[in-house]
C-alpha cells in the first residue's frame, strides 16, 4: 500500500501501511507516519518535535529506530541534500526529484519529465544495474529570488 502524501493522515490508514511493509504496528510507528504524512520532507529531529508530545516517553534515537525501519521497508524515502540532515517523506515508488532553495531551505517535489525510473544515465555504469536517480536541483525559490542577488 502506498501512501499518499497530501492525503489526510487516518490512523487505520496508516496502520495498514505499516503492516503492508510487514512491520509491526506501535504508537511510535503511527505516530512518526502520521507526523510525515503532515510535514513532508522532514528531519529525525524535526519528527521528533512533532511526535513529543503524544509519545511523551519517546527519545530522537526511537524516531531515527522507527525511520530506518521504514526506509529499509520501503515506506518512507530518505534524501540527502547537500548542507542538510538527511530528510524523509512518505512520497515513495515513483520517479520524482527535489527542487532545494540555497538561501531559505524551501523544498519541492518535482516529477522526472523524462519518465520511468531510472530518468537519468550514467556515461559508465561500470557493472551496476542502475535502478534509480536521485536528483537534487538546487537554486533560489520565488521569494528568496526577489531578495537574494543571485550567484554564479
Amino acid at each position: 500500500m502506498t501512501l499518499s502524501p497530501s492525503a489526510p493522515a487516518d490512523p487505520e490508514v496508516l496502520r495498514q501501511s505499516i503492516r503492508a511493509a510487514g512491520l509491526k504496528v506501535t504508537a511510535s510507528r503511527v505516530a512518526v507516519l502520521q507526523a510525515l504524512q503532515s510535514r513532508p520532507h522532514s528531519s529525525a529531529d524535526n519528527v521528533f518535535e512533532s511526535v513529543r508530545d503524544a509519545l511523551p516517553g519517546t527519545s530522537t534515537q526511537a524516531v531515527y529506530g522507527v525511520l530506518a525501519a521504514f526506509t529499509e521497508a520501503g515506506l518512507v524515502r530518505r534524501f540527502d541534500p547537500a548542507g542538510s540532515p538527511a530528510l524523509f517523506e512518505c512520497r515513495v515508488r515513483d520517479n520524482h526529484h527535489h527542487l532545494v532553495c540555497i538561501s531559505c531551505g524551501a523544498i519541492r517535489d518535482v516529477d522526472c519529465v523524462i519518465g520511468a525510473a531510472p530518468c537519468l544515465t550514467p556515461s559508465d555504469a561500470h557493472g551496476f544495474t542502475v535502478i534509480a536517480a536521485e536528483v537534487t536541483f538546487n537554486g533560489l525559490c520565488e521569494q528568496c529570488r526577489e531578495t537574494v542577488p543571485p550567484t554564479g
